[in-house]
C-alpha cells in the first residue's frame, strides 16, 4: 500500500511538473525577456528618450540614424495593442530613467478587435498613460497618432476619432503632446500616399520614417 501511494506520488508530481511546463506563456513574453537580456548585458542610457509601442517602431530598427544627436532606447514589440503595453507596463518601465517617452499604438487594438470602439481605445490609453505617470510624475509624455495604413482601410473612421480625442486629452496633460503624422502622409489632395508605405501595406518606407523624423523633430527633447 505505501509503495503504491509512492507511486501514485511520483506520477502526480511528474504531471504537475509536466502541466506548468507546457502552460502557455502570455503574449510577447519573449520580446520581454529579450529587452531584459539586452539591458542586462549594457547597462541604458540615462536621460533618453524611450520609445514604447507596436511594429513602426520595431521595425524603426536604424531609428538612431534619423536622429543622430538623441541618445533613443527602441522598445517597440510587433504586434502589440495598447492592452499589451499595460500589462508589461513594469517591464517596459522599471529598468530605464528617460527623460522622455514616445509611445506609437493603437493599430493593433482595431485590427484585434474589429468591433472595438474608439472610445474603449482613448480608455486604453489613458490607463498606460496613468501607468506611465505612477513611475514618471514630471517628464514629457508623447503619442504619435494612428497613421492611417492602407491595409487596414476600415478602421480608418474609428482612428480618426481615437486621435481626436487623445489629441485633446493630451492637451490637457501638463509636460503631454499629440504628435501628428497623419497629415504629412497625405498627398495634396489630402488621400493617404500609399507610396509610403511597403508591400503590406501596413509597414512604413524608409521615405515614412523620414516624414516622422521631420514632424517628431521639434518634440523631442
Amino acid at each position: 500500500m505505501k509503495v503504491m501511494k509512492k507511486i501514485f506520488s511520483v506520477f502526480l508530481l511528474l504531471t504537475i511538473t509536466f502541466f506548468f511546463s507546457q502552460e502557455k506563456k502570455p503574449a510577447f513574453w519573449e520580446d520581454i525577456q529579450h529587452f531584459k537580456k539586452i539591458d542586462h548585458e549594457t547597462t541604458p542610457p540615462k536621460n533618453a528618450i524611450l520609445l514604447i509601442g507596436s511594429s513602426s517602431f520595431t521595425k524603426w530598427t536604424d531609428v538612431s540614424q534619423y536622429f543622430p544627436d538623441k541618445a533613443i532606447i527602441n522598445r517597440g514589440f510587433g504586434g502589440s495593442r495598447l492592452i499589451d503595453l499595460t500589462y508589461y507596463a513594469s517591464d517596459l518601465l522599471e529598468s530605464y530613467e528617460p527623460k522622455q517617452i514616445i509611445i506609437y499604438c493603437g493599430e493593433n487594438d482595431f485590427a484585434d478587435n474589429p468591433l472595438l470602439s474608439y472610445k474603449e481605445l482613448v480608455n486604453r490609453y489613458k490607463t498606460f498613460y496613468k501607468k506611465i505617470r505612477e513611475r514618471f510624475p514630471s517628464i514629457e509624455i508623447d503619442y504619435i497618432s494612428i497613421k492611417y495604413s492602407p491595409s487596414r482601410e476600415q478602421f480608418w473612421p474609428q482612428m480618426k476619432m481615437a486621435n481626436k480625442k487623445i489629441s485633446q486629452f493630451m492637451k490637457k496633460e501638463k509636460h503631454a503632446e499629440f504628435i501628428d503624422i497623419t497629415t504629412i502622409m497625405q498627398d495634396q489632395n489630402g488621400n493617404v500616399r500609399t507610396d509610403l508605405f511597403l508591400e503590406d501595406r501596413l509597414h512604413l518606407t524608409p521615405e515614412g520614417y523620414q516624414l516622422w523624423t521631420s514632424v517628431m523633430k521639434p518634440y523631442m527633447k
